[in-house]
């Protein structure tokens, strides 16, 4: 197992929730729900840490409960927090979605009238060969 999310701890092989701690993660979703930054909800919730952190503490799925962990918070706090993480990415457009590129090709097929001329300028031979493509072969 990797290390005890904040907010709990482990007794006799159990997951046992930190009261002190959960009031503060509790905290920190209802301060991040009620508009503040990701910095300053968890600030104001008694926890020093950096946006980053405190992001990966609002998006830990163990504060909603599994096999292991018991809640700390209900699904639906989870849900809107996510939500939210979410409106704002998109907001400052930062939701890192690559947008989607059309490819174009340039033709290579193409037909052409037959050359009945010859240049000694090579511009103006160009010219004239170019002049003779009727359409591009589909």
């Amino acid at each position: 197992m990797g290390h005890t999310p904040y907010g709990y701890t482990i007794t006799d092989g159990i997951a046992v929730i930190d009261e002190t701690a959960a009031a503060k993660i509790r905290c920190l979703y209802e301060n991040y729900l009620a508009g503040m930054s990701l910095t300053d909800a968890a600030k104001n919730a008694g926890i020093e840490t950096y946006h980053g952190t405190a992001k990966r503490l609002l998006t830990n799925t163990h504060y909603i409960g599994d096999d292991f962990y018991p809640a700390i918070i209900d699904k639906n706090t989870f849900a809107l927090a996510t939500q939210e993480l979410h409106r704002r990415a998109d907001k400052l457009g930062r939701t890192n979605k690559v947008p989607k590129v059309s490819t174009k090709y340039a033709p290579t097929h193409f037909s052409m009238k037959k050359a009945d001329d010859s240049f000694p300028d090579p511009f103006k031979q160009a010219e004239y060969i170019y002049s003779l493509i009727e359409s591009e072969v589909l």
